[in-house]
């Protein structure tokens, strides 16, 4: 069994900062991309960043210069830093990893539980 863990989810103000962790445990072979969604009340579960096992990183266009991905593979862990944060990003935001287990040759895509951003005044 593969399991993502998600931590790092608050309330803060506009402008304010917040660092999202995801760690994966369990039996795994290989991560490959790892990433972050989000989805806010009333819409579609949107992609935020991923970045590839070798570090290649992309974001959404919306996030672009204030987010940044990167991840820790000793750690089987990914990170989002949020840095000039808006009221519009206020959502739960959740960790996707594309994983291969042990005794596995593919991959397929695990999820996180979700964690909550509130941005507000």
């Amino acid at each position: 069994q593969v399991q993502l863990v998600e931590s790092g989810g608050d309330s803060v103000q506009p402008g304010g900062s917040l660092r999202l962790s995801c760690a994966a445990s369990g039996n795994i072979r290989r991560i490959n991309a790892m990433g972050w969604y989000r989805q806010a009340p009333g819409k579609q579960r949107e992609l935020v960043a991923a970045i590839t096992s070798d570090g290649a990183a992309n974001y959404a266009d919306f996030v672009k210069n204030r987010f940044t991905v990167s991840r820790d593979n000793a750690k089987n862990t990914v990170y989002l830093q949020m840095n000039s944060l808006k009221p519009e990003d206020t959502a739960v935001y959740y960790c996707n990893a594309n994983i291969v287990q042990v005794g596995w040759v593919l991959g397929r895509d695990y999820w996180g539980q979700g964690t909550q951003v509130t941005v507000s005044s």
